[in-house]
This record gives structure tokens, C-alpha cells and sequence, in this order.
């Protein structure tokens, strides 16, 4: 196997510190970068470069492409990982947070793509991995500004594809199901929050506690190493696929959402939180 530069977000926790580990024993050059770069000193053993970049700041992801390049010349792969949710009505969250959704989970995103494609370009070849979500192809109760930036990342990930593929770079999107890591916790903490003392507090309490019920199941949901089978796949495939789907249930909800009329699909969401 050819050994690649690759760039990960989100490396500190979870999903992305289990890919970034998993991509380094594989043999890759692997940068793994996050706000908080003490969380990542154990991936140094299996050879990761901890860098600190925060997604929303501009200089600090400049400042990590141009390091890269600087030491290894060139970066093939781009996986851009690093995430935020939270759920509440759309009418009680405040829009500090909804920016913020939209700022970590789509601009970021985005601004660190253009940092990163004009070497892509120049070296006629690269590899951008997209993680997504089903609730960008599904909305869930509550799910709103979530919902919204993870949307926003399917389209800009397909627009992406269709541009850049004249100059050899491809595109993936992983839609993971419900996975579970912490993300559940914060998000159903986040929700409580957010309807407390409001007129949607009943079915948002219920909500919440629906969210800690699964997340908190050992067997309801999918363990992260199936997201990180997937995004190790998009990597090293020689014809990557454009989606891929992990996690239990996750080709179920997206068929269900795409054939079930709107008013069906939206008593099936409303009955969850019930």
C-alpha cells in the first residue's frame, strides 16, 4: 500500500482519534488535528502529528496546510471530521448556535477544502472524505439547525465532486446511523436546555430522554469502529465510493425517508419524542 499524507479534524475523541490511530498503523503519514492536542499525545506512539487547529479560525488552519506541506510536500487526503450539534426547536436555539452549528460543520469545512485543493490540484491526484450524517438526508424531531448544516454538507459535498474531479481528486460522504459515542449525551443535555421553562419542554424533555435511553444502550447503537472501517475504506479504495453508509439502520432510514410521503415521515419522527 502506497503511503499517503493525510490530514484528519476532530482527531482528539472518538471517531476521528480512532481513524487517525487506526490510518498511522496502516503505514500513512497521518496529521491529526484539533483544538485540544493533549488528547492526541498517545497517537504519536503509533506515529500521528498532533497539530492544533481550531475550525472556525482561519490562521490556525493556514498556518497547519502550510506545515504539512512544508514537512511532507504534498497532502492526498483530506478527511474532514470535526463536528458539532445542537438540538432544540428552531424557534428556542439561540442563533449564536445555530451560526455555530453552521460555522464548525460547513464553513469550516469548506474554508479548510480550499486550503487544501490547490495542492490536490497541483499534484493531479487527492482524496477529500466528508463526514456527514443521516440526519443530513433525514430530519429528526428537534434535529433543526443539526439537520440543516449536515444538508448543507451533502449538497456541498456533491457540488465538490462534480468540480474537482477533472483534476484526479475524488469525493466521499459517510452517512453514519446513530453511533455511539458521547455526542448522544451532549446532544439530548443540549436539547434539555434548550426547551426548559418553553412551550415545546413536554415533548423535548421526552426527547432528550429518549437520546440518553438509546445512546446510553449498548446494543441499539453501532460502536464508532464501523464509521472508522468505512472512512479507512473511502481512503485507501482505488475507486472510492461516493457514499457509505455505516451504522445500524442507516440504509433503512434513508430508503424510509425517501419513499414515505412527508405527512407519514413526519408522524413517524413526531412519535419518537412521544
Amino acid at each position: 500500500m502506497k503511503q499517503k499524507v493525510i490530514l484528519i479534524t476532530g482527531a482528539s475523541s472518538g471517531i476521528g482519534y480512532d481513524t487517525a490511530q487506526k490510518l498511522a498503523i496502516q503505514g500513512h503519514k497521518v496529521y491529526g488535528a484539533a483544538r485540544r492536542t493533549e488528547l492526541m499525545e498517545p497517537l504519536r506512539e503509533c506515529g500521528v502529528v498532533p497539530m492544533a487547529m481550531d475550525v472556525t479560525d482561519g490562521e490556525s488552519m493556514a498556518a497547519a496546510v502550510d506545515q504539512i506541506i512544508a514537512a511532507e510536500g504534498r497532502i492526498d487526503v483530506l478527511v474532514n471530521n470535526a463536528g458539532y450539534g445542537y438540538l432544540g426547536p428552531i424557534e428556542k436555539v439561540p442563533m449564536e448556535e445555530a451560526r455555530r452549528q453552521l460555522e464548525v460543520n460547513l464553513f469550516g469545512m469548506a474554508h479548510l477544502t480550499q486550503l487544501v485543493l490547490p495542492h490536490m490540484r497541483a499534484q493531479h491526484s487527492g482524496r477529500i472524505v466528508n463526514i456527514s450524517s443521516i440526519a443530513g438526508r433525514a430530519v429528526i424531531l428537534f434535529g433543526g439547525w443539526y439537520n440543516v448544516s449536515k444538508f448543507a454538507v451533502e449538497a456541498f459535498s456533491d457540488a465538490l465532486r462534480m468540480e474537482v474531479k477533472p483534476f484526479g481528486i475524488r469525493v466521499s460522504i459517510i452517512e453514519p446511523s446513530g453511533i455511539k459515542t458521547p455526542w448522544g449525551i451532549i446532544a439530548a443535555d443540549n436539547l434539555e436546555t434548550a426547551v426548559r421553562g418553553s412551550d415545546y419542554e413536554k415533548p423535548g424533555l421526552k426527547m432528550a430522554e429518549t437520546f440518553r435511553w438509546a445512546y446510553g444502550s449498548f446494543d441499539l447503537m453501532s460502536k464508532p469502529r464501523c464509521v472508522t472501517r468505512a472512512i479507512v475504506r473511502a481512503v485507501n479504495a482505488r475507486c472510492p465510493a461516493t457514499r457509505y453508509r455505516p451504522g445500524r439502520g442507516a440504509r433503512t432510514i434513508i430508503f424510509l425517508h425517501s419513499i414515505l410521503p412527508a405527512r407519514l415521515w413526519d408522524s413517524f419522527a413526531r412519535l419518537i419524542g412521544k
